[in-house]
């Protein structure tokens, strides 16, 4: 069993790995779009330094925390978009038959088809992470936590994209309902909670888990909470759980196209 999973974690990391040589063979399209994303994301700092010139919190954060929940919605976008970029398109995938090339492979379905591309740009939310992580303030412990958190974000954004896209298996057109459902946990993510009050605030923590993936960790890396920290890891645990499951359950009704794509 445990064998199993290593040897199938190493070959997805394998997948991953080639992924990334492919883009790189253009380097100045590769590192043009890493720098880009930087820029793209830093631009939108420049509001919130105008608002903070005017306030000195918005829904309880300061402009350092501001900063803090900007890294961690870029680099829980940046693990999830790189490593498992095909997760946000697996609506396309199942709808067009695409799955067809990895039934026939002795490896894990779901980790195949979602770990086969990577997202060169999403290096760049990840750097951009780690830079407003510094200017927060940056500690060998805070550290550690913020990549344990941004890791579980990446794999609970991922999650939800799985689930959304594997509702194709029983319905059509479903690829509408799995953007916008992605769409919402990333929008929601660069806003303070404290802005967000009632049915929206219960939302934000339950149905769209924006307070797991982004809200909590803050308030961790602010003030460490033992028993919050145990709330994302164990969330975590139960989303990627509940997206393989649902997954394979929907395999069971997958109708193949007839389509036979070569994959090396």
């Amino acid at each position: 069993m445990l064998t199993a999973v290593k040897n199938q974690f190493k070959i997805s990391f394998l997948t991953i790995k080639y992924a990334l040589m492919r883009e790189m063979l253009n380097k100045v399209t590769f590192i043009t779009n890493i720098i880009f994303m930087i820029l793209n994301n830093a631009s939108f700092i420049v509001q919130w330094i105008v608002l903070y010139s005017l306030k000195d919190n918005v829904g309880g954060y300061t402009f350092k925390q501001v900063l803090l929940l900007w890294g961690m919605a870029a680099g829980t976008y940046g693990v999830s978009r790189f490593f498992f970029k095909k997760a946000f398109s697996l609506s396309e995938i199942i709808n067009n038959g695409k799955l067809d090339s990895y039934l026939v492979q002795p490896k894990n379905v779901l980790l195949s088809a979602i770990t086969t591309d990577v997202e060169p740009s999403a290096l760049g939310d990840l750097l951009y992470a780690y830079i407003m992580l510094f200017l927060f303030g940056c500690t060998f412990e805070k550290f550690l936590l913020f990549t344990m958190f941004i890791i579980t974000g990446g794999l609970m954004l991922t999650a939800i994209a799985v689930i959304l896209g594997s509702l194709s298996f029983w319905f059509n057109k479903t690829d509408i309902i799995a953007d916008v459902g992605n769409s919402l946990t990333t929008n929601f993510a660069t806003y303070p909670d404290g802005i967000f009050k009632g049915i929206v605030k219960g939302l934000l923590y339950t149905l769209i888990p924006v307070g797991i993936i982004n809200y909590i960790p803050i308030q961790v890396l602010t003030e460490f909470n033992l028993g919050l920290t145990l709330i994302v890891i164990g969330f975590t645990i139960f989303l990627v759980t509940l997206a393989f499951v649902i997954f394979f359950k929907g395999l069971k009704k997958y109708s193949s196209s007839n389509l036979m794509i070569a994959r090396i």
